[in-house]
């Protein structure tokens, strides 16, 4: 116990202006701006994924049915 009292008592702490994070830190934010970006887009392709699972029916649902204007729009086309 007097040892870590005479450890804390000697070790002195560094002014701000002594820590810097340097290009170790700048490259860590770097990376895990990145990771997030990548985790959203998956996040927004898996949902979009299970949107179009749950209008299909797949999950026990009914299908969703188009509009009247959306069919006669794919009529249309042909």
């Amino acid at each position: 116990m007097l040892d870590l009292l005479i450890v804390l008592l000697e070790d002195p702490t560094p002014e701000p202006t002594e820590v810097k994070a340097g290009p170790l830190g700048f490259a860590v934010w770097i990376f895990m701006i990145l990771a997030v970006v990548v985790i959203a887009f998956s996040l927004v392709k898996q949902l979009r994924k299970a949107q179009a699972a749950k209008d299909a029916g797949v999950y026990g649902d009914e299908p969703a049915q188009r509009d009247a204007t959306d069919s006669s729009a794919a009529t249309d086309e042909r």
